[in-house]
């Protein structure tokens, strides 16, 4: 039986234990936090955009890395919202070509020029008739011959009718950009300028982001916004609210300010899908360009909406 002497050398002996059990860990984590603070040098120069919109080379050492993707979660995006059906309606008589749905879509998704992924192009459906401005992003067709080309199954269509890309599978064969019959896809050749910090986002197909050398990309439909009841960038930032969003299952799409029942719509001011004589069954939807908002006016401004080099 322990005397109270033998106790108290044993409570000694067990406290000094655990204080040095402390000072191991806490050196542990003093050496860790030095190491993360003062991290080694890799050589390899990253450009990235700061704060106030320059662009600089860093070393990659100091971005904090995101941690991989879980299969769980990409398996998740691939599945789609339940009970969605996302649309988009465009009013061509509302588009003056103001280009903030561009401006819009490329700060949402971290995008320089010239890469655009919705493109506003002057269109004329015949010799006599007046020319209008006609904004096309991805129409996420219900029936896509892009993903029925994708060797790996890199692109591919969700219950909610989104088509997406998981750039974590694609290979860069550029399959599905000679499927498209709409030109809504282009490539990265370069890496991405990326803003400061941005890998610290893991990667999700719902965001397409970050991006990646060597990859295709295009109009994701911001399912990410979509899932919580926010309008995309592209809607939002157009002054004359041409774009409309929504969901076909509701019936209903809106453009921020004006809501509409989607049916009602399409059957009062003549909706059409834009060459759906192809058979891809668009999900984006056109009211002609009639009782327009303001005359047509010429692009003053050259733009280089393309950012793949010819295959």
């Amino acid at each position: 039986m322990e005397n109270e002497e033998d106790k108290s050398d044993r409570r000694k002996f067990l406290k000094l234990g655990a204080l040095a059990g402390g000072a191991v860990l806490l050196g542990s984590a003093i050496s860790k936090a030095v190491s993360l603070e003062n991290p080694k040098e890799t050589g390899e120069k990253v450009k990235v955009l700061t704060a106030d919109g320059k662009l600089v080379e860093v070393d990659s050492c100091h971005l904090k890395h995101h941690p991989a993707v879980s299969q769980m979660a990409i398996l998740e995006s691939r599945k789609g919202i339940e009970g969605k059906k996302f649309i988009m309606v465009i009013d061509l008589g509302r588009c003056g070509n103001a280009r903030k749905c561009i401006e819009g879509c490329q700060k949402m998704h971290h995008k320089a020029a010239p890469t655009e992924w919705i493109k506003v192009k002057e269109m004329k459906d015949e010799g006599l008739s007046s020319p209008y401005w006609m904004p096309q992003p991805c129409f996420h067709c219900d029936n896509p011959p892009c993903t029925k080309v994708c060797p790996v199954d890199a692109t591919f269509k969700r219950e909610d009718g989104i088509v997406l890309i998981d750039n974590e599978r694609c290979i860069g064969c550029r399959f599905c950009m000679a499927a498209c019959p709409y030109n809504a896809r282009s490539f990265n050749w370069a890496d991405p300028v990326l803003p400061f910090g941005a890998t610290e986002e893991a990667y999700s197909p719902e965001t397409s982001f970050p991006a990646k050398r060597g990859t295709v990309e295009k109009c994701d439909f911001c399912p990410d916004m979509g899932k919580h009841g926010i309008l995309p960038d592209c809607v939002t930032a157009c002054p004359n609210g041409t774009i409309f969003y929504g969901d076909e299952n509701e019936d209903s799409v809106t453009n921020g300010e004006d809501t509409f029942r989607l049916s009602e719509l399409l059957k009062n001011r003549a909706g059409y899908r834009y060459l759906e004589d192809l058979g891809t069954e668009p999900r984006v939807y056109y009211l002609p360009p009639v009782n327009r908002n303001f005359p047509f006016e010429e692009d003053t401004v050259a733009h280089n909406t393309e950012d793949y080099k010819a295959i």
